[in-house]
């Protein structure tokens, strides 16, 4: 059995990101499905309020935030590297330029067009990303095609040296997160695949990443995956280092929270803070103590009475 444990719902773009990750590298994961709205009380339990997909448990350590999971993927398993040729610090600024310049207007076409989403769905997403506005489903969707369509063709422009991969000959971290909101056009937008067919480079390159795969996967119920951790114990000890903002020494309570969107924060002991990491100890009824560890880019970490 996989100590690595995925919760995530299969239509989830960024859980998308990481099940190839899980390919690339090869490795056997198992997967516990969890609600696409609100509750999600299994995964409430792990993570004490953060609510973004996907989370990674192992045993009793739960990493939130794909930028995050990848890393400690690469740390655990370093072959063959999400990062290869020492690409870490452009692979993930280049994800992070997706998930803004194309996730965004990707996700408002995705609401926007697709008539299959379900009522429950579009309401809860649309309390949740406070990037969008229910004015911007009602008006036409000429903008969000315009910035969208723009984004596609930079990625297409980036393959025009005909190399295979973003940046370089080897797949990583930089297509995987590239290839998420292509991923989520296919699937979620009307008129994705034109918006796609005239861009050969990209269409070629968007193949090869599927290829990649998602690795051994078998399914785990929520309730196993909780005594799972119930039965564990956190694997990382105090580290918060000199210096490290804000001004905070371990055990200090706190809360983290993301700064975009979906800004519910997680309560705990501080236990890591440094210029990659946050993480936090937190006591839940029923599993006992947890580790919940976040990217330090892109969270708020604020001391508490």
């Amino acid at each position: 059995m996989s100590d690595l444990i995925l919760h995530h719902h299969d239509p989830s773009p960024f859980a998308e990101k990481v099940r190839l990750a899980l390919g690339l590298k090869g490795l056997a994961w198992q997967s516990v499905q969890i609600p696409m709205v609100m509750p999600k009380p299994a995964l409430t339990a792990l993570t004490g309020g953060y609510r973004k997909t996907p989370v990674l448990q192992i045993g009793a350590d739960v990493y939130c935030d794909t930028r995050h999971i990848v890393r400690e993927l690469e740390r655990r398993f370093p072959g063959p590297s999400l990062f290869p040729g020492g690409t870490e610090g452009v692979a993930l600024a280049l994800g992070y330029w997706s998930d803004t310049a194309l996730f965004q207007p990707g996700a408002a076409l995705s609401m926007g067009t697709n008539e299959q989403i379900p009522a429950p769905v579009l309401e809860d997403r649309m309390a949740f990303f406070d990037f969008l506005e229910d004015d911007d489903l009602r008006a036409p969707p000429d903008h969000f095609f315009s910035q969208f369509a723009a984004g596609l063709a930079q990625l297409d422009q980036m393959l025009a040296d005909g190399r295979p991969w973003l940046l370089g000959d080897a797949p990583g971290w930089a297509d995987l997160a590239c290839f998420s909101p292509v991923w989520m056009c296919r699937g979620n937008i009307a008129g994705g695949d034109e918006l796609l067919a005239p861009l050969a480079r990209l269409r070629d390159w968007e193949a090869r990443v599927a290829a990649l795969g998602h690795g051994e996967r078998s399914e785990l119920d929520a309730e196993a995956a909780l005594g799972i951790a119930r039965e564990a114990k956190p694997s990382t000890g105090p580290q918060v280092a000199e210096g490290a903002w804000p001004r905070l020494a371990a055990g200090s309570r706190v809360r983290v929270a993301p700064d975009d969107y979906g800004r519910d924060p997680t309560c705990g002991e501080l236990l890591v803070l440094d210029a990659g990491e946050i993480a936090i100890l937190r006591d839940d009824a029923s599993l006992g103590r947890v580790a919940i560890h976040f990217p330090r880019a892109g969270y708020r970490v604020d001391p508490l009475p």
